[in-house]
């Protein structure tokens, strides 16, 4: 197709994403992708990466930057909102392809002057038209009050067909960019024309920790060409994944189906040939069901360890011990359909605390773990145990081993439960037993197979052979259960299954597929018993993303394994140019004009470690590409930390994607935003890599979950840069303050602006208060990263050099700058900025996140943001609720006297005086008495009169609590009406 375009006309044109971004709105999105689980496009490869972006963050990051700004804003963010399908329109088209009002409801909530039009009885027209619903679904949503409530009755983006979803967007982009010759119907039409304006061709978007995939399939999906890169083979498989079965060709993904299936029915049939999984009735087993045992030291009874004995909550189904002592051990026996005491006694299992309990003849017997293991403590100060190192011929515990092993229960599907030679069906009649003696033969038949095969499977690379190296996460494995093989992660029938499904691996999409079979069955695989609406099963490995040892775990038998190795059912073909390399960051090996990464920081997932789970059975003979690969997870060259080895690392890294990049392109690092000390490292990174910080932006991207409850941070920054202009620029901190305090005013005033034209149209503002410090960051460093030295010091010199512990750097310092302007700026609705400039940290912390739980923001890291900016000493002492998702700060009637004594930064402020003050009229003590006790305690109570009118007046406003409403509008009406001399 040929354009009427002007190549490289945009090559100096700045992108969208430096000033305007939809930040809320793709944050609801992010979230809402990610609460998808299972429903997420890439998650079907494998949900055991866990750190991929949401592919709607990604999407609106490089729509961002190829897109070009206008002299009218609100126009430009009016065509990148329609663009993600933010608009009106597109969440009507949304709600309707989610059938999201029946005509019913419509009839309902609306006044429809001719509804025979619409509507034959209580139900549609058979003749009607998605026009004709559209006009209806229209002004249904209209009806709702916030974006978020629109949004939600509607499917994501991704999940419509887009032809239909983008058709009224195609004029209106065209309309606006026809200066530059725009005519676009399609994204990768867009795309190869916004390339050609800026680059003059279609444009390569690059990511060199490629991870889970989520920048290059997006990108590529958008239809940019794309290079990703990761020193992990794993993130590469995954990556490989995405573009080549999620993003396969239809002719080529029917090969891949079919070649799926096949494998399944070659495993399935071998299992069924072997006899190991069907008992003597034609039942066929589901899971089965082991647990640890151990000796009494005490009573030299072997005990059944496990931290429950629930089996199923639904069925209300458990194990229970009978003591044999003939044989000073305990039988387990299967009982269904007991009762709601018997249940919960259940839920105490034989492991508490730390410890082994368990009653015989009336008493009860405890011995810690730790005494059952022999741990005791070397010279070094290290700990080490008496279990014994399982060697490489290991698969299972030797007699006299500390720990044992056993099986105690089997789940069945009931013979005709299941299609003969298809998967088990969607609804199973299945049930739990207590394994019989000729299931304990089969086992033996299992064991005897491993141990006839097991070195001959190694040897081919059938099942790992691969030593478990120490580490963070790896240590673990031996300090606890003594294994020192990967292959000793996996029992008997685990490895059998797992050798099967390998060796009938033979393509790369079997190759990438099976790592999610290995992930859903291995001996960390908890037993969850279910709950309401949910059915008892064995979980993944990494349900979190740490290499836990379980007392007991479930085994998903081969049958079953079968529907976990299925081809996703997430199909988007793509048509683009793809590269791909297993490389370490600074050894890029292609140009991008665009760089997305997400890189690691910190604290972050030890990848490089819990891989090795994989690796181990990767590595030997994989299939083409994967076999040009180094499989290995290369520890020593990955990037971690935070100290000086990550920061010469990250330099590195991106100093090597800075010369790989044009002139004109943007980088975009994203990174969670922990705390001041990793901002500051990231930034400082970024600058000695020759980048300059252009716009940053603040996007909640994650969810939370019982696996992360307490302080889980929620938001990603997305920070933009741009190579920093040639030549010397020197910076000193006094010269530079002035200009840091006017950028981030001249950002924040044209911001607030678009706000207040946005919010007067649509009704809510584009930006949050968390979006507008974010950018008042962005304006500081801008100031900062255009500098080549800072104080006489080159700045890769100050970037590398190592910190001193509580050490204020020039990046803290204009970061601090910053959010204090900002947040100047930030007046709450109802204070005039006169009295916002004279209250203290702590009194504008409370009325700030008033303001914003008003607006129902309720998320820990904006406190934590708005705690520093303002200086609070402890943030905490005034905070009702500190989850992640719930935070808010305490009400009125909350604080106790010692939250508002002279020891605490709320009680010395005249905040704490007035919440005093509303305590006492909520017991019913009169105003004037309070207004007077005020005058007694506050030397200069007239020159803060008015001051303290103004502030309970705005609690008059803000407060939830309806009686605290209320006294501070009286106790602001007698101050503000308090006559001289009374």
């Amino acid at each position: 197709m040929t354009y009427s375009l002007t190549p490289l006309a945009l090559k100096d044109a700045p992108a969208l994403i430096e000033t305007v971004f939809p930040a809320q709105k793709v944050s609801f999105e992010a979230q809402r992708e990610r609460k998808a689980n299972l429903g997420q496009t890439l998650t079907g490869l494998g949900s055991y990466w866990k750190g991929r972006k949401p592919l709607i963050l990604v999407r609106a990051i490089v729509l961002g930057c190829l897109l070009p700004p206008t002299d009218d804003t609100k126009a430009d963010l009016d065509v990148f909102e329609r663009l993600l399908a933010f608009d009106d329109e597109g969440l009507a088209r949304r709600a309707l392809a989610a059938n999201a009002f029946s005509a019913a409801r419509l009839q309902e909530m609306l006044t429809i002057r001719d509804p025979e039009r619409y509507f034959s009885g209580r139900g549609w027209r058979r003749d009607i038209t998605d026009d004709d619903k559209l006009t209806l679904y229209r002004r249904a949503l209209a009806t709702l009050g916030s974006y978020e409530a629109k949004a939600s009755l509607g499917k994501r983006p991704e999940e419509v067909n887009p032809d239909w979803l983008y058709a009224p967007v195609w004029p209106v982009v065209n309309r606006h960019y026809a200066h530059l010759g725009i005519e676009a119907h399609s994204f990768p039409e867009l795309i190869e024309q916004l390339g050609i304006l800026r680059y003059g061709h279609r444009p390569r978007v690059g990511d060199t920790f490629c991870g889970g995939g989520s920048v290059p399939f997006e990108a590529a999906r958008l239809g940019c060409d794309v290079y990703a890169s990761d020193l992990n083979p794993v993130a590469c498989m995954l990556t490989w994944g995405a573009l080549n079965i999620i993003g396969a060709s239809p002719e080529r993904r029917a090969e891949i189906e079919q070649a799926q299936r096949e494998v399944a029915a070659a495993v399935d049939a071998e299992i069924t040939r072997l006899g190991i999984e069907h008992d003597e009735h034609g039942n066929r087993a589901k899971a089965y069901l082991y647990c640890l045992e151990a000796r009494c030291p005490e009573t030299g009874w072997w005990v059944p360890l496990a931290p429950s004995w629930v089996i199923s909550r639904t069925r209300r189904v458990i194990a229970r011990l009978k003591p044999d002592h003939a044989g000073k051990r305990f039988d387990i026996g299967i009982v269904s359909g007991v009762s709601e005491r018997e249940l919960k006694a259940a839920e105490r299992g034989t492991v508490q605390d730390g410890e082994m309990v368990y009653q015989l003849d009336g008493r009860t017997y405890r011995t810690p773990i730790k005494t059952l293991r022999g741990d005791y403590r070397l010279p070094d100060g290290s700990t080490a145990n008496r279990l014994r190192h399982w060697e490489k011929t290991d698969f299972k515990p030797r007699p006299d081993d500390i720990f044992q092993e056993r099986l105690y229960c089997i789940q069945w599907i009931m013979r005709g439960g299941q299609a003969e030679g298809h998967p088990p069906a969607a609804r199973q009649e299945t049930f739990f037993a207590a394994p019989t003696e000729a299931d304990l033969e089969r086992e033996r038949r299992v064991e005897a197979i491993v141990a006839e095969n097991l070195a001959r499977w190694q040897s081919e690379g059938l099942v790992p052979d691969m030593p478990i190296e120490p580490g963070e996460e790896t240590t673990r494995l031996f300090r606890e259960r003594g294994w020192t093989y990967w292959h000793h992660l996996f029992n008997a029938r685990q490895l059998l299954t797992h050798s099967l499904f390998r060796s009938y691996s033979k393509n790369p999409a079997s190759f990438t597929l099976a790592p999610r079979g290995i992930d859903y069955c291995s001996r960390l695989c908890r037993w969850d018993a279910g709950h309401q609406g949910s059915s008892p099963q064995s979980m993944g490995t990494f349900t979190n993303q740490a290499l836990n040892t379980l007392y007991n775990y479930g085994v998903k038998a081969a049958f079953h394994l079968c529907s976990l190795v299925r081809v996703p059912a997430q199909h988007y073909p793509l048509k683009v140019e793809a590269k791909l390399c297993t490389l370490p960051a600074e050894q890029v090996a292609f140009h991008s004009h665009l760089w997305i990464t997400d890189p690691p920081y910190a604290d972050a997932i030890n990848y490089h470690e819990i891989t090795e789970f994989f690796i181990a059975w990767l590595r030997k003979n994989p299939p083409k590409p994967f076999d040009e690969w180094v499989w290995d997870s290369r520890r020593a060259l990955a990037i971690k930390g935070s100290g000086a080895e990550f920061r010469r690392g990250m330099v590195a890294a991106y100093r090597a994607m800075a010369a790989h990049m044009p002139d004109n392109g943007l980088q975009c690092v994203m990174f969670t935003h922990q705390d001041t000390g990793v901002w500051s490292d990231l930034i400082a990174i970024f600058w000695a890599a020759g980048l300059q910080v252009v716009a940053a932006w603040y996007i909640a991207t994650e969810t939370t979950s019982e696996l992360k409850q307490g302080g889980y941070v929620q938001g990603t920054v997305i920070l933009m840069l741009r190579k920093r202009a040639p030549g010397e620029r020197q910076g000193f901190r006094q010269r530079l303050l002035p200009q840091v305090r006017q950028e981030v005013q001249r950002q924040m005033e044209t911001m607030l602006h678009l706000n207040e034209r946005v919010a007067a149209q649509h009704g809510a503002p584009v930006w949050n208060d968390a979006d507008l410090q974010m950018a008042g960051y962005a304006a500081a460093l801008k100031v900062l990263t255009a500098c080549t030295h800072i104080g006489g010091e080159e700045v890769t010199a100050f970037a590398l050099r190592p910190r001193t512990r509580r050490e204020v750097t020039v990046v803290d310092d204009m970061v601090q700058q910053a959010a204090e302007t900002a947040s100047n700026l930030l007046v709450p609705e109802g204070l005039s900025p006169d009295t916002w400039g004279r209250l203290t940290g702590i009194e504008r912390f409370y009325c700030r996140m008033l303001e914003m739980e008003a607006a129902g923001a309720h998320k820990l890291d904006n406190y934590q943001n708005f705690a520093k900016a303002f200086h609070v000493e402890d943030y905490s002492q005034v905070m009702g609720d500190m989850r992640p998702n719930q935070a808010r700060v305490k009400r009125v009637s909350e604080f106790a006297g010692r939250d508002l004594t002279e020891a605490t930064e709320l009680g010395r402020s005249r905040l704490g005086r007035l919440i005093l003050g509303l305590q006492q009229m909520l017991r019913e003590t009169e105003a004037r008495v309070v207004v007077e006790q005020f005058k007694r305690e506050m030397d200069d109570f007239l020159d803060v009169r008015l001051l303290l009118a103004e502030v309970l007046a705005f609690l008059a406003r803000k407060s939830p609590e309806h009686p605290v409403r209320e006294a501070a509008e009286v106790l602001a009406a007698r101050l503000k009406n308090l006559r001289f001399g009374e």
